[in-house]
């Protein structure tokens, strides 16, 4: 028996690859699928399950293609109902993979789908558990993301509680827990950076998971401090409930490449949004007039995700040379399938062309210091998320989190310089990407972020440990 994680940072996303005996069971694959066609071949197996835990949210699921590509049966747990050809499981039912056995347990609280998959060994030896987003490191999935009119956010939390007593805490202390996520993903609060633990440990260490606690102090601690989802998340449970375009088709039209002259139609034809994936420092210095600055280096794909409310947006793209794929590729996991195609050459090409180019001014934490030591009315915003405001920020500085930065538009000023930073950078030139595009001409990005500002003798408040934070 092989168990391997293929953990995707980007997307703070696990997949798993489960072999035995010639047979394997790939459980929440992404959109991709050739690593696991691959990774089959190569262990000479066939795959025979696609094991959903329910309908993601937060990307895309190479589910449907991987079943036609490899003739496996995709599998979800009770309560589903896709729009294609999949087995619906019963709670408890046992599924035979090579000389193992994935026991089907029905774990409702995230969505009433939800599902965990019990690996038990050729021995009858209860082995490993995954979880879906039922239960992470550290953290359990938050019950807020399939509200319906007759289920409130309450009464998923309860069937959670319910879920992780009844279902999880008894088994065994050595299983181990293989989560759909880790820290970074918005479908929990307090994940950790591990992928993997003992479910012992999680016992002694998961705030959820405490013995003592009743079902009021479970829903109260797991609603309290919830963030609202991303605006993408209810598309993407759609097109993985519905089915989706097939990956070749859309990575073999988001590449097709345009000459400087051909892009600029594209853009005035279609209305397309002009996605800028270069590095912040690079963008600033010179980018098309109205592009959005996302680094394909960063949280890219839940970034685009929250500020590019539409799936069906179409988008035109500049990227380093070389990196076309990659954008297409990480944008199709989230659901960007209507990219039209790319600036070949890079702007280097579209500045060669004498076409008209912008500029964001961007200046060191030491000038950003020198600037507010000279006048301490500056206009400063800090658009970091709202636990790392309260716990420690510059003192005049207004908040305005990217995630929610049209939101305080009519707040900030257009004649005024606007002094923008977040932690390290990468989140504030986005925000002064989107203001300029939204006519604010004098943004300036402080390098470094906060981070490097806290080395300054700029005024902070006083630091608060976020662990403390409400």
């Amino acid at each position: 028996m092989k168990v391997e994680q293929i953990y995707t940072g980007c997307l703070a996303q696990g997949a798993y690859y489960i072999e035995s005996n010639g047979e394997v069971a790939i459980v929440d694959p992404l959109r991709e699928i050739k690593p696991y066609l691959e990774k089959a071949e190569k262990d000479n197996a066939t795959i025979k399950y696609v094991l959903e835990t329910h309908f993601h949210a937060d990307f895309v699921s190479g589910h449907v293609d991987l079943a036609k590509a490899s003739g496996a049966q995709i599998v979800f747990g009770p309560n589903a109902q896709p729009a294609f050809d999949a087995h619906i499981a019963t709670d408890g039912e046992e599924l035979k993979l090579g000389n193992v056995t994935i026991k089907v347990l029905h774990t409702p609280g995230h969505t009433m789908e939800s599902t965990t998959y019990l690996l038990i060994d050729e021995n009858g030896k209860e082995t490993a558990i995954f979880s879906g987003d039922t239960l992470f490191i550290g953290d359990v999935g938050r019950p807020d993301l399939a509200v319906k009119s007759d289920l409130t956010e309450e009464q998923l939390a309860q069937h959670l509680y319910d879920s992780l007593r009844n279902k999880i805490m008894t088994l065994p202390d050595d299983v181990v827990v293989y989560p759909a996520h880790g820290a970074g993903s918005a479908c929990g609060k307090n994940m950790s950076k591990e992928t993997t633990d003992l479910l012992g440990n999680q016992k002694k260490t998961n705030y959820a998971l405490r013995a003592d606690m009743t079902k009021d102090e479970f829903v109260k601690e797991v609603t309290e401090g919830l963030l609202p989802p991303p605006g993408y998340f209810p598309m993407n449970v759609k097109m993985n409930k519905e089915g989706y375009a097939n990956i070749e088709e859309v990575l073999t039209q988001g590449q097709q490449a345009l000459t400087p002259e051909a892009f600029e139609a594209a853009v005035n034809e279609t209305g397309a949004l002009v996605l800028d994936t270069r590095k912040p420092e690079t963008f600033a210095a010179g980018f098309i007039p109205n592009s959005i600055n996302i680094g394909i280096d960063g949280n890219f794909a839940p970034w685009v995700g929250a500020l590019i409310p539409d799936v069906q947006q179409p988008i035109l793209f500049v990227a380093e040379e070389g990196r076309e794929e990659e954008v297409v590729t990480r944008l199709a996991r989230v659901g960007y399938d209507n990219t039209l195609g790319y600036l070949q050459g890079s702007f280097a090409a579209w500045k060669a062309a004498g076409k008209e180019v912008d500029t964001i001014k961007s200046i060191s934490a030491a000038e950003f210091a020198a600037d507010y030591a000279r006048n301490n009315a500056i206009k400063v915003v800090d658009v970091r998320k709202p636990g790392e405001y309260q716990a420690e920020h510059v003192e005049t500085a207004q908040h305005a989190p990217l995630d929610y930065l049209n939101d305080h538009l009519a707040e900030l000023p257009k004649e005024e310089d606007m002094y923008l930073h977040c932690a390290g950078g990468y989140r504030s030139m986005i925000a002064a990407s989107i203001l300029k595009a939204r006519g604010f001409d004098n943004v300036i990005n402080v390098e470094g972020g906060f981070k490097a500002i806290a080395e300054t003798a700029i005024p902070r408040t006083a630091y608060i440990c976020p662990s403390s934070l409400k």
